[in-house]
């Protein structure tokens, strides 16, 4: 027999897919706008509401690619989330491993230690001064070696191999497998659930990342990440000042500021396009690793 829904039931459906429609509509309209304006011509923008371009063109990305900064910067920005995501992954599955086994020695010390430096660090100056004095500034592999180790991620990929059942080990071991077949051989491959949700996290934060670009590589143009020069980018058009706009050439400036803009609105969408085309690769294993590597704590 076919379930009826009350009426109360049917407003209440009705209230929540409005709901869901409205946030839809805010939360895209963004994207929607930014890549509109990054598609259209300076000239033909006049403000408001935009859902399409105006004026169809693509001398903003001509344009972006043009200056060297921002072809670098992909470089960096790609290399640095490939790079460091690996490494992220393969140190803490070991590490997350090493955690899981209980005749370590000294395995509670070491379990505690690691959950410790969570929530206390050594402050932003002195890590600078630590960095500096290890000759990292003004060097690429700042943006790695500094973020090897990633606690978080290695207590979930810990969680999740204790929850891996124990007859996998038992069976290695009476087979005559030590601790690296054990690891690289069984447990890898049945963790690319969890590996994939860390991964992502590493991912998204080594793209998106560009206060360490600003702290310890201000000064050299060539390690500049794609996010650092993003910023650069709308921190010029932000610095024009009222009486800039007040002066005898204020139209030219103004002009200058809508194409700037838009050169920025190009380079917005170039550093979304990585991450939108690869997290619907790997949701399915994202959304499980989550979920399965925090049964436990």
């Amino acid at each position: 027999m076919k379930y009826k829904k009350s009426l109360g039931e049917n407003v209440f459906d009705t209230f929540n897919l409005l709901i869901m429609i409205f946030v839809f509509i805010v939360t895209l309209y963004p994207f929607v706008y930014v890549i509109s304006y990054s598609l259209s011509e300076s000239s033909k923008i006049v403000g408001g509401l935009m859902l399409w371009p105006s004026g169809f063109t693509l001398k903003n990305y001509i344009a972006s690619f043009q200056i060297s900064t921002i072809p670098r910067g992909v470089l960096i920005s790609i290399s640095r989330t490939v790079l460091g995501t690996a490494v992220m992954i393969f140190f803490n599955s070991m590490a997350a491993y090493a955690l899981s086994r209980e005749n370590v020695p000294l395995i509670p010390f070491f379990r505690k230690y690691f959950v410790f430096t969570m929530f206390f660090s050594g402050g932003l100056i002195p890590t600078y001064l630590l960095i500096k004095d290890l000759g990292m500034t003004g060097s690429y592999w700042v943006y790695i070696i500094p973020n090897i180790v990633w606690v978080f991620n290695m207590i979930l990929i810990r969680t999740y191999i204790e929850n891996l059942p124990e007859e996998l080990r038992d069976a290695a071991v009476v087979d005559g497998a030590n601790d690296m077949v054990l690891f690289f051989r069984i447990l890898f491959p049945l963790m690319t659930p969890v590996l994939a949700a860390v991964g992502l996290f590493a991912a998204i934060w080594h793209w998106n990342a560009y206060i360490d670009t600003a702290i310890y590589n201000s000064m050299s143009p060539k390690l500049f990440s794609l996010q650092y020069v993003l910023y650069s980018f709308i921190s010029s058009v932000r610095n024009i000042s009222l009486d800039d706009l007040r002066s005898s050439n204020a139209a030219e400036i103004f002009s200058n500021r809508l194409q700037r803009k838009g050169l920025n609105m190009a380079v917005t969408v170039i550093t979304v396009i990585p991450i939108a085309c690869i997290y619907p690769l790997i949701r399915k294993h994202f959304a499980s690793g989550l979920l399965i590597g925090s049964i436990k704590g």
